[in-house]
């Protein structure tokens, strides 16, 4: 399994948030520009297949009996 695969959703998104720093500040040249984009870009896909999977565990932690999606309360204060 690759880094990127393995690494952490805050982690890749704290990352993607410094490249756009970086892209926002003008100060690279086109070259290093694209290589920064690129960059971005494989950690916006590592950013959307974690929210995908965290996404999958909830619906399947919020299914009734009969399979159908159900709203359920959550206790923060349990979690602590």
């Amino acid at each position: 399994m690759s880094a990127a695969k393995t690494e952490k959703f805050e982690t890749s998104l704290r990352k993607l948030e410094e490249l756009v720093h970086k892209l926002e500040a003008g100060d690279l040249t086109l070259e290093n520009s694209l290589k920064v984009f690129e960059e971005g870009m494989k950690l916006v896909k590592v950013c959307e297949s974690r929210l995908s999977e965290a996404q999958k565990k909830i619906e399947v932690l919020m299914k009734d009996k009969d399979g159908k999606l159900v709203a359920k309360d959550l206790d923060l204060e349990e979690e602590e």
